[in-house]
């Protein structure tokens, strides 16, 4: 296996109903009877990943301030799409916003082993709100965009390639 993948390949999906918050971290069973469906047109990838927020604490004793760690929060996904009217995770995701519920997402990277009684690719998986889904559009010539925003609510669960041998 290589240590470098490129981006190109992966694939985004929502879950089809919401689920509620769990009070501790997901883990694989939270996604078991989830179906997907893969959200078509990804244009543009966001970011995610957990942050500690910062307590800053003033000592005036000590004339300094100390630093610590909070709680933790695992960003906002903003991702771009190629307008696809048709498209059922295209559907899915604006339905989504639309509510104040936390939705499964799962994101499938291009790197499952080429060997193997059952090769599974990477995947990253979480639940989170739909803030926005927004058609955008540009110069004359671009394509209608769909811009939207997922604010991941819970640690997200990686499960590394396998050959599943």
């Amino acid at each position: 296996m290589s240590d470098l993948y490129p981006v190109a390949g992966a694939k985004l999906y929502i879950g089809s109903a919401a689920i509620a918050l769990p009070s501790a971290d997901v883990t694989s069973s939270t996604f078991s009877s989830v179906t997907w469906t893969e959200i078509d047109g990804w244009e543009t990838m966001g970011g995610f990943g957990d942050a500690a927020e910062v307590i800053t604490t003033q000592l005036i004793n000590r004339g300094r301030d100390v630093k610590q760690k909070g709680t933790r929060n695992a960003g906002s996904m903003e991702n771009n799409f190629a307008r696809m009217t048709d498209d059922a995770g295209q559907i899915a995701l604006i339905a989504a916003e639309k509510t104040n519920d936390n939705y499964p997402f799962k994101i499938e990277w291009d790197d499952e082993p080429a060997s193997g009684s059952a090769p599974t690719p990477t995947k990253h998986e979480c639940l989170g709100l739909v803030t926005s889904a927004n058609v955008t559009g540009g110069g004359a010539n671009t394509i209608w965009m769909l811009s939207s925003t997922v604010e991941i609510n819970t640690n997200i669960l990686e499960t590394i390639a396998a050959t599943g041998d």
